[in-house]
């Protein structure tokens, strides 16, 4: 009978030991400062670039099942954004701001598929200087360290404004809105992806899912989520936007990368234990992060909303 009940123990002081780290080490929003420490540590550690590759995004999956390859996935987003927001149709040499750019996988893309002059800012300096590294000479790229709440561009400035997964690090949506839509030119495209809650005033969280809208929140630096429609609302009623706003929820498509991006783990071994024992330990500590937002994602508390309109 002990021979059997040790390994069960040892199993749940070890699950037990990994939440209390999990909870220790929770990454709680507390200003902008924050989300650039905590981002300029994923970068350093490259632990996620190795995974997962230069996009730290999700990927779009046709068929809404794991029927590609993850890194592929993250690929084919950028291209039916750009398709879906009606970017394609900027001619080549237009000037597109890329409002979060991380490690520049995705300004890469615009700028060598096609063909146009892509500004991209983060306000993680690491993620600046990893951007700066990947990025060939030929690609008309450009990266600097900025708040996405404090523009330093003046009024008009780009032909188009993309930004991927940044609005749930931003404390104040509609400033991070119309920062975005103040520097895009009259009749520019504006085209945005991002995770959000649900209607939660419309239908609100019980009990369970408020706790785990709670860890979302804490884990990676969020200060708070609001729903498709509470931030296409913002963008209607700015005056850049003439209320020409279309959102969506790409749920469908998006959804298999959670898996993915813990299977990425299996599939790529080599690429967490060339970074030493400390990484094993880091990607594990991911786990039950990633675990409920595909949860919430599945369920529909949370929801992929994109968004685009003209300037």
């Amino acid at each position: 009978m002990f021979e059997l009940l040790l390994p069960f123990c040892l199993l749940v002081l070890s699950l037990l030991t990994l939440f209390i780290i999990w909870r220790i080490n929770a990454r709680k929003y507390i200003s902008s400062g924050t989300v650039a420490s905590a981002y300029d540590s994923w970068t350093q550690d490259k632990l996620l670039e190795r995974l997962w590759g230069d996009h730290i995004h999700l990927g779009f999956y046709p068929s809404g099942k794991q029927n590609i390859d993850f890194r592929k996935a993250k690929v084919h987003f950028v291209h039916e954004l750009v398709k879906w927001s009606g970017l394609d149709k900027l001619p080549k040499g237009s000037r597109i701001l890329d409002v979060g750019c991380g490690i520049g996988g995705s300004s890469r893309i615009l700028a060598k598929y096609y063909g146009f002059n892509v500004t991209g800012i983060t306000i993680s300096p690491a993620q600046v200087k990893r951007a700066r590294e990947l990025t060939p000479s030929g690609i008309t790229c450009n990266f600097q360290v900025m708040d996405a709440l404090d523009l330093k561009f003046e009024d008009g400035s780009f032909d188009a404004v993309w930004s991927v997964e940044a609005g749930a690090h931003m404390n104040d949506k509609t400033k991070f809105a119309d920062e975005m839509l103040r520097t895009l030119r009259p009749g520019g495209y504006f085209a945005m992806a991002d995770w959000n809650s649900r209607d939660l005033s419309a239908y609100p969280p019980s009990f369970f899912e408020n706790l785990i809208l709670q860890q979302l929140l804490e884990q990676w630096v969020h200060p708070n989520f609001i729903s498709i429609n509470e931030f296409g609302n913002i963008l209607r009623t700015n005056k850049n936007s003439a209320g020409r706003v279309i959102s969506d929820n790409w749920n469908y498509y998006t959804n298999p990368s959670w898996h993915d991006s813990i299977i990425e783990g299996i599939r790529r071994p080599f690429a967490i234990l060339s970074l030493g024992p400390l990484a094993i330990l880091k990607s594990i500590r991911e786990i039950p992060t990633i675990l409920l937002m595909n949860w919430a994602f599945r369920t529909g508390l949370m929801e992929f909303g994109v968004y685009k309109c003209r300037g």
